[in-house]
């Protein structure tokens, strides 16, 4: 996440799932509640003055019926009993209303109240028609005073007298004056809507209460679900760092259950694929070894059927020619069993992922036991022990399998060195590790063998061609795996010589 975003986004996207659940439902109560309280105030006001008009309905009429000189064609008449009289009783009865004389084309002619009040003097007729003839409630009318805001009024026509030549006018009152709205808003508003506020209020945190309880309820097994993904991530076998669930665990935010299941999903999804693709590459790998080990098997054991029929197709073999039949069908002889021998051993370690036989010996006693052996057997060229004597290196292991790496790398180099250059086995103490170093004067280790062995990476997996057809490294494989199963390693040295260096390193007692 970028670090320039604001701190309220980095921590919302940071919290639990219920939080932001729980954190949305406020938000949405609250805005919620605004609406209604809107809402309610438009309804409010609308039916206030709904009933405030329907009360004062008769107000004009009754008006016009009791004191009739207020349409009297004397208008001096009319200005001084009328307008006094009604002035004392309507402001004794409602002080917020504003009363005025229209012509019949609805303009104002006289009102009762301070001069120059009236600023827009034309006023609606249709509204004044409609209320006359009994449409709905509230209708609104021009308000005289030019507010802009129309007005709930009271409207009634002048009796029809004899002997009018003008149509009679209207006497037009209006009900809601900004009066009479102050005076509402000093009294009641402010404690009306302070008690609406508190019943909205405790209603909005009892239905909060309500739905966090819910919310938690709902989301605490999809909690101890990506609880148990996020602990099972910190324990996953063979997860590259950086890679997969493993590292989804270590940067997500800690309680965020939907981004972890997410994650978990995709890497899950990502993880299948790649051991779809794995066992995909294992069975190539798997039908590529059975063709080199078929390859391997099947020149010593053709060789060894073609001296066997030269040996039974022979009616009178002398001696010499029998023997050396003999020595060549034994070679290859040993050579199929070398070969299925390693390819065993091989799959038995490479099947378990510890040393099952420990036990406490002396390192440098398998080291001069190992090298007098192939002393002793008079090959070429010949193996000596090289360096100074590091003295007694204990280790605890296999005894067998550290014997059998060890005669493999020196079987390993005695076949592959040129020449009569001896092959050197050294053994010294680096630190906490004894490191057994073969040497011989060949032509070195190929380019991916080498690159393999200098990277840690398997022999066996995939297995190594040779040019030549069928596989190489078995015995190197072998001592690699000998090395691993240990908790040591098997890695070239530098040759400046020429040649092949190996170290097998293994950790000494400690």
């Amino acid at each position: 996440m970028s670090p320039n975003l604001p701190f309220t986004n980095r921590s919302f996207t940071t919290r639990s799932f219920t939080t932001r659940l729980s954190l949305v439902l406020a938000l949405l109560l609250l805005a919620y509640g605004a609406f209604v309280a809107l809402l309610g105030r438009q309804v409010a006001a609308e039916q206030e003055q709904e009933s405030l008009q329907r009360l004062s309905h008769g107000l004009a009429k009754h008006i016009v019926g009791h004191w009739p000189e207020i349409a009297s064609p004397n208008r001096d008449e009319a200005e001084r009993t009328a307008r006094g009289a009604l002035l004392s009783m309507l402001m004794a009865v409602n002080p917020g209303v504003q009363v005025y004389l229209l012509d019949a084309d609805g303009r104002v002619q006289h009102y009762i109240g301070e001069p120059g009040m009236v600023r827009q003097e034309q006023m609606d007729l249709a509204a004044i028609r409609a209320f006359l003839a009994g449409a709905a409630l509230p209708l609104r009318g021009t308000d005289p005073m030019g507010s802009g805001v129309p007005r709930i009024f009271s409207a009634a026509m002048f009796p029809v007298r004899a002997g009018d030549v003008r149509p009679p006018g209207y006497l037009y009152v209006i009900l809601d004056s900004p009066a009479r709205d102050a005076v509402a808003a000093q009294v009641g508003a402010d404690r009306v809507w302070r008690g609406a506020a508190i019943a909205a209020g405790t209603g909005l945190l009892v239905t909060f209460g309500l739905g966090l309880f819910t919310f938690r309820r709902l989301t605490r097994p999809l909690h101890s679900l990506a609880q148990g993904l996020r602990d099972y991530s910190r324990r996953v076998p063979g997860a590259e760092p950086g890679d997969g669930l493993a590292a989804g665990a270590s940067t997500r935010p800690v309680g965020d259950e939907v981004q972890a299941l997410a994650d978990a999903f995709a890497d899950m999804t990502h993880r299948i694929e790649s051991q779809a693709e794995r066992e995909q590459r294992q069975v190539a790998d798997h039908r590529e070894m059975m063709a080199s080990v078929a390859h391997d098997l099947r020149t010593p054991l053709t060789a060894l059927h073609g001296h066997l029929e030269a040996l039974a197709g022979e009616t009178a073999p002398d001696a010499v020619r029998r023997g050396a039949v003999l020595q060549a069908a034994l070679a290859q002889s040993r050579k199929v069993s070398r070969l299925s021998q390693q390819l065993f051993e091989l799959a038995a370690l490479q099947s378990t992922e510890q040393v099952l036989h420990r036990e406490r010996f002396s390192l440098d006693e398998v080291v001069t036991d190992a090298v007098q052996k192939f002393e002793l057997s008079d090959v070429q060229p010949s193996v000596m022990l090289h360096g100074v004597p590091p003295g007694r290196l204990e280790l605890d292991g296999d005894l067998q399998l550290i014997e059998r790496a060890l005669t493999n790398l020196i079987d390993n180099a005695v076949r592959h060195a040129l020449g009569s250059h001896p092959v050197r086995v050294s053994l010294r103490r680096e630190g906490a590790q004894a490191e057994i170093v073969v040497e011989d004067g060949g032509p070195g280790l190929p380019g991916e063998l080498h690159h393999r062995l200098d990277q840690g990476l398997s022999l066996r997996d995939p297995p190594i061609k040779r040019s030549s057809g069928g596989i190489g490294g078995l015995g190197l494989a072998i001592a690699q795996r000998v090395a691993v199963l240990h908790g040591g390693s098997l890695r070239p040295l530098p040759a400046p010589g020429g040649g092949t260096r190996l170290c097998l390193a293994l950790p000494l007692v400690a």
